[in-house]
């Protein structure tokens, strides 16, 4: 199994290739930059590097994976594009992946959190925002992602758990979550963005299962309903 991921949905910009075999189990290799309005320019060159130090083709993938938001809008059209531009032209599947889900994947694998609120610093006043749990080696979600204000957080209706919060959302409002939340958090992870190295792996789990999608609906997520252009796919 070969798949690669990529995500530019937020200051970072990453790249990673899952390879598994029988000779030699399973491997991830990755590229990770924080680059705030570079993911152009950086992640096709993160793409060849990983599938060149592989040995490998693109049409060898199996499938390719990416964040499908929420996340910087510009960020999420940039990675849908690329992605459908391999995809068309090598007939990939691609696995769609929630960066929010990304950004609890992270959390786990740098606190060994199993409880996460996912925040994402939407701009304007705004967190994309999801709670998430680790059950059974497999990611629940709380309800469902939204963008909200962050002062109208509730975590009435969530199991009482250990929670830690995640992501860009915390830096950005971390005393209005609080104060909101009205509880107190053991950890807070300011700097966990969402990673490709993460979504990978998520996307092992979805390949598996057969959870893929064609090229032409490898789209963004940009959960606010004010954005409509389409990314254009990128030639490879």
């Amino acid at each position: 199994m070969k798949i690669l991921a990529i995500d530019t949905s937020t200051e970072a910009c990453s790249a990673a290739l899952y390879v598994e075999d029988d000779a030699s189990g399973s491997n991830v290799t990755s590229r990770y930059q924080l680059a705030p309005r570079e993911h152009s320019r950086l992640i096709l060159k993160m793409i060849d590097d990983l599938i060149s130090e592989a040995g490998l083709s693109v049409s060898a993938l199996d499938a390719i994976a990416f964040g499908c938001g929420p996340g910087s809008f510009m960020g999420l059209r940039i990675a849908a594009g690329v992605v459908q531009g391999i995809a068309f032209a090598h007939d990939i599947p691609v696995i769609p992946v929630s960066t929010l889900k990304a950004t609890a994947q992270c959390a786990y694998e740098e606190a060994g959190s199993q409880h996460v609120l996912a925040a994402i610093d939407a701009r304007m006043g705004e967190v994309y925002w999801a709670a998430y749990s680790l059950k059974d080696n497999h990611w629940a979600l709380h309800g469902e992602e939204t963008v909200i204000s962050p002062d109208k957080i509730s975590l009435s209706d969530l199991p009482a758990e250990s929670w830690v919060g995640a992501g860009t959302g915390w830096a950005s409002y971390q005393d209005r979550l609080l104060k909101a939340a009205n509880c107190p958090l053991p950890t807070i992870l300011i700097d966990c963005f969402p990673s490709a190295e993460a979504i990978v792996k998520l996307a092992v789990d979805d390949f598996r299962s057969g959870n893929t999608v064609t090229a032409a609906e490898a789209v963004p997520v940009y959960i606010r309903n004010d954005v409509a252009k389409k990314p254009k796919p990128v030639k490879l």
